[in-house]
């Protein structure tokens, strides 16, 4: 019998989490869940979407799992207050990886993660809880990324790296060897890293170079 999920999102995201836990995974998806103030519609994919505050009256922790569908918003940190409310809570935290994606026996993958289809993740990699990995991406050997990160499509990450807490990875990035990327730190589309990045700062272009400020990521992606 399938395992009872409630996803806690309603946007673009959810609905993917939707589709690839309901066709590629022992889940059931039962209910999405917003906070109140975000409730537009009382059903998505013919499950009902129920306000945040009273999810656990409807959905119990013992009976069921939970996944934060949300994307990079506000750089990762609305799905860190999320999950991390999840956890107080005592919630089981369910993870994806889909069965097109290549993971080395060795490499451990945490809860709340959703690694989507051709990523290669070599041996001893090390993936933290609550981390998003869209499409096609490369994660070298011994590399580790810390929770909360996103990393977007085709984003190649060479051997011995360090992805920093709730970091941020753009399509197309590449990363040499042994470079550490900083906490909250965003590494632009196409870039090239080959120097370790400091903590909460943006770097574009290739070679990347550093650009002053922090991004918000108020919208979806």
């Amino acid at each position: 019998m399938a395992n009872k999920l409630v996803l806690i999102g309603a946007g673009e995201f959810a609905l993917i989490a939707h589709e690839y836990f309901t066709y590629d995974s022992d889940y059931e998806v039962v209910a999405f869940s917003v906070e109140r103030g975000y409730c537009t519609t009382d059903t998505l994919e013919g499950k009902p979407v129920v306000p945040y505050e009273e999810v656990f009256a409807h959905f119990s922790i013992e009976e069921h799992a939970y996944f934060v569908a949300i994307p990079a918003t506000k750089l990762n940190t609305l799905r860190k207050r999320f999950y991390l409310d999840l956890k107080q809570k005592g919630c089981k935290l369910a993870t994806y990886v889909s069965s097109r994606a290549f993971v080395w026996r060795n490499a451990k993958v945490g809860e709340n993660t959703f690694i989507f289809e051709n990523n290669v993740i070599q041996p001893f990699v090390n993936i933290g809880n609550n981390c998003i990995l869209w499409s096609g991406n490369h994660v070298g050997h011994r590399t580790v990324i810390h929770d909360h990160v996103f990393i977007a499509s085709h984003a190649v990450i060479s051997g011995y790296c360090e992805i920093g807490q709730g970091a941020f990875i753009g399509v197309n990035a590449t990363l040499n060897d042994r470079v550490k990327i900083g906490e909250s730190s965003v590494i632009g589309s196409g870039a090239l890293v080959t120097k370790d990045a400091e903590n909460e700062r943006i770097y574009v272009a290739s070679p990347a170079r550093v650009v002053p400020g922090k991004s918000s990521f108020d919208t979806e992606i």
